[in-house]
């Protein structure tokens, strides 16, 4: 029984979720036109985190692959749109397992910076992005040429997504990483109490 509620929870969570991606494939358009429909509320972006990680544990483990969970950030109340922030973090966290290298490290950490911004951010060990690829990945529609290898499926628009929903936050993405060793994307947010 249990295991039985557990799943549920994770059923219905997930249907959330496929109802968001339905309903973000309909706003593309309307971002596109420059109006973005973004609710903003408040939400503890770490109880959201821990949420996402729960549901999506199980797509790692069935990799063999483990996530690491630093929940840190004591200022994590935000103003921002549900359904486009969880976007964006299983996003970046389906990056991960689409360009894993060997056995999946997903490490996912919150923490407030000197300026007492919510810093997330959320680290893989996969193939990692070539410094002169970098600059260019939130380019709508960029691809990191990966010669004749086509075993991630994708349109390029989905770092595109994340960064114009961030901005939208009136908060910042950027990326670091080392070919064959990691990929760190690190998105701040200024928390509704300071």
């Amino acid at each position: 029984p249990k295991i039985i509620a557990q799943v549920s929870h994770v059923i219905a969570d997930e249907t959330k979720r496929l109802s968001f991606l339905v309903e973000r494939v309909l706003q593309m358009s309307v971002f596109e036109s420059g109006h973005a429909g973004i609710e903003f509320q408040e939400i503890d972006v770490n109880e959201l985190l821990t949420t996402i990680i729960n549901n999506f544990s199980f797509r790692v483990n069935n990799t063999n692959g483990k996530i690491i969970a630093q929940l840190k950030a004591t200022k994590t109340t935000v103003l921002a749109d549900e359904m486009h922030l969880t976007n964006v973090f299983y996003n970046l966290m389906d990056n991960a397992v689409k360009y894993r290298r060997g056995t999946l490290i997903l490490t996912i950490s919150t923490t407030n910076n000197d300026k007492g911004h919510l810093v997330i951010s959320i680290e893989d060990n996969g193939i990692g992005i070539a410094k002169d690829h970098l600059k260019n990945i939130f380019d709508k529609f960029y691809r990191v040429p990966k010669g004749n290898v086509h075993n991630a499926k994708g349109f390029g628009s989905g770092l595109a997504y994340v960064a114009r929903i961030i901005k939208l936050h009136h908060g910042t993405v950027r990326a670091e990483s080392a070919v064959n060793t990691r990929t760190k994307f690190v998105i701040e947010l200024t928390p509704t109490k300071q």
